[in-house]
């Protein structure tokens, strides 16, 4: 009978420890889920046996050397079970702080919105050296957490796997491969703005196009000036955008492909065949962004253009806006750069909280007080009430003291931006033989109108939110909601520079500086104590 017994308990603890291998062997994966039963069986017959034993082990436990053996188990057992349950809970919970100033290893808001609308896998194939591998997987583990485990990555040494290198056109060392529902792009590099960048364009698939309207002194794209459009036809060209000029006065009509056309701060007024092109694209379901500065430095009126604009209910002001709002000189840009920190909703600028953005000498921009056919412009950029629109602009070109004028003047907060999509009235027919999708969405007309041209340029992308205005205002445009967001900031640079001669200075420190001064401390201390 008793060898029956201890068989139950030799039988038990055979079945624990067959447990324990199914579970975390890996040869065998379909054996993994046998474990439970191995483990539910050696528990029943250990049991078995100790009810059968119930005397000696109540005897055993009656011992001194038992009981304190059993304190000591019970506490290593409780520690073991709190620090189990910790990384139970941080495996379900994960959250890291980023202590860097400019929040390098944080994703940003447009990062997460992107990867949190993920509608199918996303694969990342890194091709770098192993003892680079690290690097990567601390960025790509953050996405894969945000985007529920849609995103994942896969490591390759390109020197060990030539075969899939030359077959995804991999020709550095730390190219990565992003592949979408059979698309790929490649990227190499390995910070979040180029990460995100690349998943956009792969996610996007068709390349949008932009056109700049040229032929009437309007920015130049191409240009790294200060008044140059240069930087932030780049970040157009980051989010899958193409861009283009178009000499409309050469053409007949703005092109079929435009996802959208942008006048930039025109010197001159537009013939009217240009302004009749605009008026038909409009009318077909175009998207227009327009950009005026105020009348100041003897430029001259746009009525043609302004007509279009009124046609559409925009109402442009003919003044200068002057805010005396302290932000603005916080920031350097002066009276006449108003500054917005607060904005009226809309989806351009859902996700500006507590983001400024500055308008060098800005005009007021509105909905007209009687629309046209029901055509009402939302406004989105706002000054505060220390702003009013200055009529006077003789006295700002004469450098004169101005004033608020209640009688002449647009009194604050001053409207600098506004924003209108309607139905198009004449869309386009559908290609012939082909009809619409019974849920496709009816082709819209989308106009936005600022009154400036200054922030965009790259004299004034510095400023906290310009870059990412310019581009939320485009994307709305292109109805790409989901890109409209807060971009990744740049990494900052925060080497040391130094000079030869510090660096000698600190040399001879280390060397010879920091042992002296220990030393003469011990002399100081010997001598105390002598004395």
């Amino acid at each position: 009978m008793n060898k029956a017994v201890n068989l139950l308990g030799w039988l038990g603890s055979g079945a624990v420890a067959v447990s324990l291998f199914l579970r975390f062997q890996t040869a065998k994966p379909e054996w993994t889920p046998y474990s439970w039963h191995a483990a539910i069986a050696g528990l029943v017959l250990i049991l078995l046996y100790l009810a059968t034993q119930w005397r000696d082990v109540l005897g055993y436990f009656e011992r001194r050397q038992t009981r304190l053996g059993t304190i000591a188990a019970g506490s290593v057992i409780l520690v073991l079970g709190i620090l189990v349950a910790v990384n139970y809970l941080a495996s379900r919970r994960n959250h890291r702080w980023d202590l860097t100033a400019a929040k390098e290893f944080s994703l940003s808001e447009q990062t997460r919105q992107i990867l949190e609308k993920l509608d199918a896998p996303v694969k990342v194939l890194v091709f770098a050296q192993p003892d680079d591998f690290n690097s990567y997987r601390d960025r790509l583990q953050e996405y894969q957490y945000v985007s529920n485990g849609k995103l994942t990555s896969e490591y390759i040494d390109p020197r060990k796997d030539p075969v899939r290198a030359r077959a995804n056109k991999v020709e550095a060392f730390g190219t990565l491969v992003f592949g979408y529902k059979g698309r790929t792009e490649r990227v190499v590099g390995n910070d979040e703005q180029q990460f995100t960048n690349t998943l956009v364009k792969v996610l996007s698939g068709e390349q949008r196009k932009v056109y700049f309207l040229q032929g009437h002194g309007e920015r130049d794209i191409a240009s790294g000036d200060p008044d140059g459009y240069q930087v932030v036809v780049q970040g157009l060209g980051s989010e899958n955008f193409k861009t283009e000029t178009l000499p409309l006065a050469q053409k007949a009509e703005v092109p079929a492909d435009a996802s959208a056309l942008v006048i930039a701060g025109p010197r001159t007024d537009l013939f009217q065949p240009e302004a009749d092109a605009i008026r038909k694209y409009l009318d077909r379901g175009g998207k227009l962004f327009c950009m005026l500065e105020p009348p100041l430095k003897d430029q001259p009126p746009t009525p043609i253009l302004l007509a279009v604009l009124k046609d559409w209910g925009f109402d442009v002001g003919e003044n200068v806006v002057v805010d005396t709002n302290p932000i603005g000189q916080l920031l350097g840009t002066g009276e006449l750069a108003p500054v917005v920190m607060q904005y009226p909703p809309h989806p351009i600028v859902a996700k500006f909280r507590g983001i400024a953005t500055a308008y060098p000498t800005a005009r007021s921009v509105k909905a007209l007080s009687a629309p046209p056919n029901g055509r009402t412009p939302q406004t989105f950029l706002e000054t505060t009430a220390a702003a009013w629109g200055e009529t006077d602009i003789k006295a700002i070109l004469d450098q004169k003291p101005i004033e608020a004028n209640k009688d002449k003047d647009l009194m604050g907060p001053v409207p600098l931006g506004a924003a209108l999509n309607v139905a198009a009235p004449t869309p386009p027919a559908p290609p012939t033989g082909k009809a619409p999708a019974a849920d496709a969405p009816k082709p819209e007309t989308r106009i936005v109108v600022v009154g400036d041209s200054d922030f965009a340029s790259n004299n004034f992308l510095g400023i906290q939110g310009n870059r990412d205005m310019f581009l939320n205002i485009v994307n709305w445009l292109a109805q790409q909601e989901n890109l409209i967001s807060i971009r990744p900031k740049d990494p900052e640079d925060r080497r040391l520079t130094m000079s030869a001669a510090a660096q000698r200075n600190i040399t001879w420190l280390s060397w010879l500086g920091i042992p002296a001064i220990v030393f003469g401390l011990g002399i100081v201390s010997w001598a105390r104590r002598r004395g």
